[in-house]
């Protein structure tokens, strides 16, 4: 008998129907992105990695994204999970959740911290939101820049029975090679046993037309020996990565790193950790 593969899951990437207006920041710069991402625009590119699903997160803080997301879904079973948006500042963010959570892959919030203050982690009223997240056993995405790392280390000590996961290293400087501060600050996130890490999101932190693989083996290594194979998960970001690389190309990027540890370890953070984090069916 053939043993069983552990399912592999892209746990962050997105989707969209573009418009100016809604995504201002995908200018000229990033053409390539300028279209609709859907669900079977992605299929292939799952199959061709070998992935059994995928984790879609949110790209607009708007509750009708979020519900958007959780009816595309339904007729795409390949979409495990979903980690959509609510207003955590507001008095009826437990309305909100609660509206969400009846749709059973609704998994996770996510705020877009990195375009707020570098103290927005700290207001009572978001901190309000994000125990009405833990209190009903969902998971929560800290998209930050370094600078703000310092204040993620002080939310997530604040919660230690919510689980966080770090989208993309926190994007690192990678283009210029500067592992500190970020290394020091990643390692003392980690230290904090319910915080999981995304290994995601780092072409696009390289020259887009110029990297190697090799530029980004001090950032996965810092995030391996800090957080450890039990709590990394793989992820595209796709189609957000495009400007820099394919989707197979991302994807190479974390498979070769994983190449040099055993087979139990590469399984976990291929999937496995996104299985269980997430809480997705076996």
């Amino acid at each position: 008998m053939i043993p069983a593969r552990s399912p592999q899951i892209d746990c962050h990437q997105h989707f969209w129907k573009f418009s100016p207006q809604a995504f201002p920041w995908i200018g000229e710069s990033r053409a390539v992105m300028q279209r609709d991402f859907l669900p079977p625009d992605l299929q292939p590119l799952l199959e061709d990695n070998e992935f059994d699903g995928t984790v879609a997160v949110q790209a607009l803080q708007t509750l009708e994204e979020t519900q958007w997301l959780l009816d595309l879904s339904d007729p795409y079973p390949f979409i495990k999970a979903v980690v959509g948006w609510v207003d955590l500042r507001s008095d009826r963010v437990g309305e909100q959740l609660d509206r969400f959570t009846r749709h059973p892959k609704f998994r996770g919030v996510r705020h877009i911290v990195q375009d707020e203050a570098d103290d927005f982690m700290g207001g009572a009223a978001f901190r309000r939101g994000i125990q009405a997240v833990g209190d009903r056993g969902l998971t929560y995405d800290l998209l930050v820049f370094p600078r703000q790392l310092q204040a993620a280390i002080n939310l997530v000590s604040r919660f230690p029975k919510q689980k966080f996961v770090l989208d993309h290293l926190a994007k690192p400087e990678i283009e210029a090679g500067n592992l500190e501060p970020w290394l020091g600050r990643i390692r003392e996130l980690a230290q904090h046993p319910n915080v999981a890490c995304k290994l995601s999101g780092l072409v696009t932190e390289a020259d887009w037309g110029n990297w190697s693989r090799d530029q980004f083996t001090p950032f996965l290594t810092g995030a391996w020996e800090a957080f450890g194979p039990g709590r990394l998960l793989v992820g595209s970001d796709w189609p957000v990565c495009l400007p820099a690389a394919s989707y197979d190309e991302v994807i190479d990027v974390v498979w070769h790193f994983l190449q040099q540890y055993r087979t139990a370890d590469r399984e976990a953070v291929l999937g496995g950790n996104a299985v269980s984090f997430y809480g997705i069916p076996a």
